[in-house]
């Protein structure tokens, strides 16, 4: 479908976004840290980055079921250095999907230079060959099509994370048993597209901003880089109740063809819930289309991936309106050639 534009069958990724849980499980089995942490610190770019956003909150969740584990805090590193935090009772966990990442190669070379505990996690490059040469930890991930993308692994990322949390002590067993929502992705993956395309079509020649919550706000940012690396256009995102002390304002003037995507977690705080409606409200009103997007209810795994499928197939349709092959992102590509 579509194959003259979709050069790389992205369509196909999609409708297999269901494996990752098994195939990254699989992959971290054996990885068992001999530290002791209490927190982690992602080291990552770009699609490489993403998991930890999810993490966050999958883990924040779980901490309130299982009252024997503690919660582990989960920071973000997206620089060449590495920051404080990842001195102190701290994994380091150094993620690239290709290996190559020069910021996370980098960051890489001061933990090892400052003895920090560590495990790689890449599909091959530079970032392997430093954890073998390194006596390091490193898990492989899987390369299951021509031409995958970072940001299309979120999870296989996350499931080797939790597995090597498990591994650790760090999580229960149960944490890990994802086969249920596997199995709920799987069917309701390809019942999304349609909705997906039909979202899409309205997103035509205007700037896509995404809202969400505060709890899910991390998912409003990933719907933004779904749209802006799929779809080769500018999005941008943010979240309640924060928006409507300062962005909602710069809505009495607007200078472009806005259409607002608000996520909406039906559990979310009631005064919250009551900011979407009367948001929409006042955007309207300035000729602003805007659309509320129930999340689905459901277990935490299943209500993130699948509002991040729903992302997926947005952007995807968006980027064959445009006449765009969604996987490459030459900008990208040819900007890490002249930094050379």
């Amino acid at each position: 479908m579509n194959n003259n534009i979709d050069k790389s069958d992205l369509r196909r990724v999609i409708l297999s976004t269901s494996e990752q849980f098994k195939e990254g499980l699989a992959v971290a089995k054996n990885i068992n840290v001999d530290t002791q942490f209490s927190r982690i610190m992602v080291s990552g770019m770009g699609g490489s980055a993403l998991h930890a956003n999810v993490l966050r909150i999958a883990l924040n969740s779980i901490s309130k079921k299982y009252d024997n584990y503690k919660i582990i805090s989960v920071y973000q590193n997206r620089f060449y250095e590495l920051p404080p935090e990842a001195y102190n009772d701290c994994l380091n966990i150094i993620c690239s999907h290709s290996g190559n990442t020069e910021e996370t190669i980098s960051s890489f070379e001061e933990a090892l230079k400052n003895n920090l505990p560590c495990v790689g996690i890449s599909a091959g490059g530079v970032v392997e060959k430093m954890c073998k040469e390194n006596n390091i930890l490193h898990v492989k991930l899987p390369i299951p099509f021509d031409n995958f993308q970072p940001r299309m692994a979120t999870g296989h990322f996350v499931s080797a994370i939790l597995q090597i949390l498990v591994n650790a002590n760090k999580l229960p067993q149960e944490a890990v048993e994802l086969d249920g929502v596997s199995e709920q992705l799987k069917e309701i993956t390809p019942k999304m597209e349609e909705r997906g395309k039909q979202i899409a079509k309205t997103l035509v020649g205007k700037t896509p901003v995404i809202y969400a919550s505060t709890k899910f706000k991390a998912l409003a940012m990933i719907w933004k880089i779904k749209i802006n690396e799929n779809s080769k256009t500018p999005a941008f995102w943010n979240y309640f109740p924060e928006l409507n002390h300062n962005e909602f304002v710069g809505f009495s003037n607007p200078q472009s063809k806005f259409h607002i995507l608000m996520l909406r977690d039906l559990e979310d705080h009631p005064r919250n819930l009551l900011r979407y409606e009367v948001t929409s409200k006042f955007l309207k009103e300035k000729e602003i289309e805007t659309e509320i997007i129930d999340m689905p209810e459901g277990d935490i795994f299943y209500r993130v991936f699948a509002t991040i499928t729903l992302a997926d197939w947005i952007s995807y349709y968006l980027a064959l309106e445009y006449k765009q092959d969604p996987t490459p992102v030459d900008m990208v590509e040819d900007l890490k050639k002249a930094l050379k």
